[in-house]
């Protein structure tokens, strides 16, 4: 009798299991088996395949390495599809230590936005020291003592600031340039 209750049970299950699934046939062609597949999909982004992810365009701007003035390597590619806000300077301008306050404010309003200071015309030694005094060690400063990230995006003078688009365009200002002025430059390269 137990024996005829499960069979009768599991003759149920199936028939409703079917008839739940629409009644009709599997159609192979539409919905073909990949026996290689797993049964479950991952769900980290780690796990996803990297051929999912749009790699963005590197415009030539940003085709430079160099290193930070705290020794790390600093590969211009990774800011590849961000609005990138270039601020070229040197230690011993004053023009540059009168706007610090103001990269500093602006930069951390807009974080949409990366922020890289550019270092150059005079010793790495200089350079670490204007950074301390002016708090602007929460951006990232590239030291360029040779120019070479200046001449790459066609910077001559200090205080510049380079606004650079995703799509590699470009607009320059000259400065000083005080919060206000920065902030509304941001805010048309981020809108």
């Amino acid at each position: 009798m137990v024996r005829a209750r499960a069979a009768t049970a599991a003759l149920t299950a199936a028939f409703l299991l079917v008839s739940g699934c629409g009644g009709g046939e599997w159609d192979d062609a539409a919905a073909p088996l990949d026996t290689r597949a797993p049964l479950s999909a991952p769900t980290t982004p780690a796990a996803v395949s990297a051929s999912a992810v749009p790699t963005p365009v590197v415009p030539a701007a940003l085709r430079f390495t160099a290193r930070t003035l705290d020794g790390r390597p600093f590969d211009g590619a990774g800011l590849a599809g961000r609005p990138v806000v270039f601020w070229f300077w040197a230690p011993w301008c004053p023009k540059c230590r009168a706007e610090a306050p103001a990269v500093k404010a602006v930069a951390a309003k807009y974080r949409e936005a990366a922020f890289v200071g550019v270092a150059g015309l005079d010793t790495e030694a200089a350079m670490k020291e204007f950074v301390q005094r002016t708090g602007t060690g929460s951006i990232v400063q590239l030291a360029d003592p040779k120019g070479a990230v200046w001449t790459k995006l066609g910077v001559s003078s200090q205080s510049t600031f380079v606004f650079l688009r995703p799509d590699g365009s470009a607009t320059k200002a000259t400065g000083p340039l005080g919060e206000a002025e920065l902030a509304g430059h941001v805010r048309k390269l981020t809108g």
